[in-house]
């Protein structure tokens, strides 16, 4: 699957599994390692069209080093899978939002995602759990594991992680240009924030300061060494404190662009 793209073999690449039934954690995760894509799902259809309803589809995420609790572009191509295979049953009619929701069961809980489509291809919205707000840091500190000035941060809204099934610090910067030349000491910024007690799956650096009162946020996705052009999970982290800090509202739709800058500068960790 390519998910995050109108286009084929682009976007962010998924290989999923349509009945991992009888397979043990530890041959998906040999199989994750094989496909040796950023995740591989796989769904566990189950006997009763009924418990499925009821339940869920029970899908598993792995990378290639372990299994995952959630993933945003895994659950969105996973749930493509069972919706596919409900159209070509006539199960569900095209256009028909109301019959086109998948609710996926994760390891972090029940997952809706509601599927449209429209000139532009099939669209898919997913209800991430609630969030779980994490500590905030202090500016001077965090900014200086981070590669950045305290003057270069929002003065407010603070430095925090948070997480929908994976956690985030989420990072806002006062200006475009201070998120556009980013130079990042991985292995500080990580020793740093795991010094202070905040696990985290990465980096997400977010700024108003977009240009175009279209676009509420301009956002970079930095973790283990690579820039990620688009993550559901902490685009969904920073839309609950978004609401939070009252930079939008509940139910507002708000866009978010990511995945412009090509590369970052970055040490391995």
């Amino acid at each position: 699957m390519d998910v995050f793209t109108t286009q084929s073999l682009a976007g962010n690449p998924l290989s999923v599994f349509t009945d991992g039934r009888g397979l043990s954690d530890s041959e998906m995760q040999a199989l994750a390692r094989e496909t040796n894509l950023q995740e591989t799902a796989f769904v566990f259809p189950r006997e009763a069209a009924a418990a499925e309803a009821q339940e869920g589809v029970k899908v598993r995420i792995f990378n290639p080093e372990m299994k995952l609790p959630f993933g945003s572009h895994p659950a969105l191509g996973a749930a493509t899978v069972p919706r596919t295979l409900k159209r070509k049953d006539g199960a569900v009619r095209a256009g028909d939002v109301s019959a086109s929701t998948i609710l996926l069961d994760l390891n972090v809980g029940k997952v809706p995602v509601s599927f449209r489509e429209d000139k532009d291809g099939l669209f898919g919205e997913m209800r991430q759990i609630p969030p779980v707000l994490g500590p905030t840091f202090d500016c001077g500190a965090a900014a200086d594991a981070l590669g950045l000035k305290a003057p270069d941060l929002e003065p407010d809204l603070p430095i925090q992680t948070v997480s929908t099934g994976l956690p985030f610090v989420v990072v806002p910067i006062k200006l475009l240009t201070t998120l556009q030349s980013l130079q990042l000491d991985l292995r500080k910024a990580y020793d740093y924030f795991k010094e202070h007690q905040a696990g985290t799956s990465g980096f997400y650096f977010i700024t108003r300061d977009t240009g175009d009162p279209e676009i509420s946020l301009w956002a970079r996705a930095i973790s283990l060494n690579e820039e990620d052009p688009a993550t559901g999970s902490a685009a969904g982290c920073t839309s609950a404190l978004t609401v939070k800090y009252a930079e939008a509202r509940p139910e507002e739709s708000v866009v978010i662009l990511l995945g412009v800058e090509s590369s970052v500068q970055a040490n391995s960790l």
